[in-house]
């Protein structure tokens, strides 16, 4: 498992019966998690006065119960900061189990000693993104939805990026990368976060079963001689990790060599010392 456990301003305190019970900053929510399917004693006290819970409803969805939570707080992360809200569906705009990606990303790109091109789509509110720019990459950020990209595009302001090489796509995932290969345009890395489930925004159905295989072979048509990583997150129960390391070697070993790693992300809870599965990652890096 790859943990992400260098957080301060994030901590997984707790989870038991379907909940996790964790701190933002220096706010305290509540969320479900279908993965926390054990019990605990609970003991800490935020159980019982969190500053808001997510609470699923019977009939589908959820609401949060805002108790003392602003519309708006800022976290860090090591030297990049990021603006966290609580949304629809239990989500904040941000997945603390990726911080082992940026620090991946990061790490890579400054050690590669030239200049890097990353693509990143299914790109959200743009921590990968703005890890990569602050690394000294040329990002190309790609969502479907524009609320997302402005949220992004916030995020990079926060962190003295408004200026960096990044450009903003509202597209389709899909039909952005085709058009990027007739365009003859090449990266250097490419980074996904694919759903499940989705659609673009004139309508384009996504299933990531039956659209996964397909979009990476498109990437491969967007990559460069001598690429440096690869990277697909899947937040999909029905992938394991070895379906994603099998889809990369699959892809990427025959024509680039390099090497093919899957894990699960995961988070240190703070009450058992253990860590808590949160998705599959798998990586190529040549």
């Amino acid at each position: 498992m790859w943990v992400s456990d260098k957080w301060q301003d994030y901590e997984l305190l707790d989870c038991s019966d379907g909940e996790r019970l964790e701190r933002w900053g220096k706010y305290y929510l509540i969320r479900p998690d279908p993965q926390a399917v054990w019990s605990t004693s609970r003991r800490d006290r935020h159980w019982d006065r969190p500053d808001a819970r997510y609470t699923r409803s019977a009939t589908g969805g959820g609401s949060w119960n805002r108790n003392t939570l602003p519309e708006m707080w800022t976290l860090r992360y090591g030297s990049l900061r990021f603006n966290v809200k609580p949304m629809n569906f239990k989500h904040t705009g941000l997945f603390p189990e990726q911080a082992a990606n940026w620090d991946f990303m990061s790490e890579k790109i400054r050690s590669s000693r030239r200049q890097v091109n990353v693509l990143n789509l299914f790109a959200y509110t743009g921590a990968a993104s703005c890890a990569c720019a602050a690394a000294g990459a040329s990002v190309c950020h790609v969502d479907a939805a524009k609320g997302m990209v402005s949220w992004a595009r916030d995020n990079a302001k926060l962190n003295g990026l408004g200026e960096a090489p990044i450009r903003w796509i509202v597209d389709d995932v899909v039909r952005f990368v085709e058009r990027e290969a007739r365009r003859g345009r090449k990266y250097d890395a490419v980074v996904m976060d694919p759903p499940s489930y989705g659609r673009g925004p004139s309508g384009e159905v996504w299933k990531i079963e039956q659209s996964l295989w397909q979009l990476v072979c498109s990437c491969m048509d967007v990559l460069g001689d001598d690429p440096l990583f690869f990277i697909i997150n899947s937040y999909s129960t029905g992938l394991a990790p070895s379906a994603l390391r099998y889809v990369l070697h699959s892809a990427m070993a025959a024509k680039y060599g390099g090497k093919t790693e899957a894990e699960e992300l995961g988070l240190p809870v703070s009450a058992s010392g253990l860590s808590l599965p949160c998705g599959a990652c798998g990586r190529w890096t040549k």
